[in-house]
């Protein structure tokens, strides 16, 4: 009797043996399906994760490329009013020339040496000639260059009126004129020298507002932003209500968004 309930025990526990052997397996099956599953949940989100950076990407380029295109349009409308703004004065003034050749009464008339042999350019106790007629010609003739775009022509032409008439009642115009002449050929440096002659020495012309308005403009061209925008800020306060203040303050909120 013992011995057939040792026999029927055996095959008993070695099939209860088999069977916890089997649940540990499928435990581990399901360990790893869970795992596998984990695993894909992860790789989806950080798929969706690099989606949704790669978009945020071509969002802000999209921003840049509008602001960028923002910018330079912003930049083209500056440069047209410029460029009108150097028109109606070329306009103007080559009215007024034209008057003054035509009158040349109403300009004073050189005053006489003091003696036969001419003094040097630099001498204190001559006083330098003012126009006259032959300076309104010699002024005519350089804002007729300007005025059919040959900047080369005028620009040397402006040179030699201010050179026989450094003190004329026109060199304020032509200092500035000269200045044009320079920055339309992007010659900076000498443009910004020939307009902070008009702004130290003829303060009080007609020319001072513009040609500290193209000051500012020459120093930022130059590279040199904080001065140029302090000199467009000197325009303002010095000159509200003019239209060199008006483009000052278009050409510092262009800065603005350059800066940002």
């Amino acid at each position: 009797m013992l011995f057939l309930a040792l026999a029927a025990a055996i095959p008993a526990a070695a099939s209860a043996q088999k069977l916890s052997l089997a649940e540990r397996v499928a435990a581990l099956e399901q360990q790893a399906a869970a795992q596998n599953s984990n695993a894909g949940q992860q790789n989806v989100d950080l798929v969706n994760r690099l989606t949704q950076m790669q978009a945020d990407v071509q969002a802000l380029r999209n921003q840049v490329e509008t602001l960028q295109n923002e910018n330079e349009q912003l930049k083209q409308r500056g440069r047209d009013q410029y460029t009108d703004l150097d028109t109606r004065l070329q306009r103007i003034e080559g009215g007024a020339a034209a008057g003054a050749a035509v009158a040349p009464a109403e300009v004073p008339a050189p005053p006489p040496r003091a003696s036969s042999r001419p003094a040097p350019a630099t001498s204190l106790n001559a006083p330098a000639p003012t126009s006259g007629a032959g300076g309104d010609a010699a002024y005519a003739e350089a804002f007729a260059a300007l005025k059919r775009d040959d900047f080369v022509e005028s620009a040397r032409a402006f040179q030699a009126y201010l050179r026989d008439y450094p003190d004329g009642n026109l060199a304020p115009n032509a200092w500035y004129w000269l200045g044009e002449s320079y920055y339309v050929t992007q010659n900076y440096p000498l443009a910004l020298e020939a307009f902070d002659t008009v702004v130290q020495r003829f303060p009080d012309s007609s020319k001072a507002p513009d040609a500290m308005l193209k000051k500012g403009y020459s120093q930022i061209e130059l590279g040199d932003a904080g001065r140029g925008a302090s000199t467009l800020n000197g325009v303002i306060n010095q000159f509200p209500g003019t239209e060199a203040a008006r483009l000052a303050n278009t050409r510092l909120r262009t800065l603005s968004l350059q800066t940002r």
